[in-house]
């Protein structure tokens, strides 16, 4: 198959933006392999902003992170997303060059903690006025559970009314999969 399929291209679409001696936040770090991601883009010489509101994702992470031996690259938060523009330091605005959120549930952990639409709309937001000219922010979209299915539209309805001035929306969808494929929302700012 030459069309990338989802993930990796999420992976290609970071790769473009996140250079080493940059900023990269993961908004979702689940079991850490986008962080782990980053912090190779990032070099030694730059920082990823890790977020999860369970402690299991942020050990999760921290193992993979010590694995690697890349711990010193990244910096873990026990707390929200939607806390971006609070937490990460105020002479590190206008640097983030890429940010990926992968929404739904921990793999593997209780499906019953999901991320929300409120707070991951607040955390896009933020990101975009935190954010370097030409990053890009990714959204893998799964919506495959009902909380999934409403925070994907209410992301779709968002994104439609970003300012076409301020930022360029990208979906990246495989049309004919069954059970509910994840799919990517890409925003690049201007």
């Amino acid at each position: 198959m030459k069309l990338e399929r989802i993930l990796p291209f999420a992976r290609t679409l970071l790769e473009k933006a996140v250079i080493p001696g940059s900023l990269a936040v993961d908004a979702t770090v689940g079991n850490g392999h986008d962080t782990v991601l980053l912090a190779g883009l990032v070099g030694a010489t730059g920082t990823v902003y890790g977020f999860d509101v369970q402690q299991e994702a942020i050990d999760n992470t921290k193992k993979r992170l010590e694995e690697q031996h890349i711990q010193g690259r990244v910096q873990l938060f026990h707390q929200s997303h939607a806390d971006v523009t609070e937490v990460i330091p105020k002479e590190q605005h206008g640097k983030i060059t890429g940010a990926i959120f992968n929404l739904g549930y921990l793999p593997g952990g209780n499906k019953e903690i999901v991320t929300k639409p409120d707070s991951t709309i607040k955390a896009i937001q933020g990101l975009i006025s935190i954010m370097a000219p030409e990053a890009i922010l990714v959204l893998v979209i799964y919506h495959g559970h009902p909380e999934g299915a409403v925070e994907r539209d209410d992301l779709l309805d968002f994104v439609e009314t970003l300012d076409q001035k301020l930022v360029h929306v990208l979906r990246y969808q495989f049309m004919n999969q069954q059970n509910n494929p994840p799919f990517i929302i890409a925003i690049e700012k201007r």
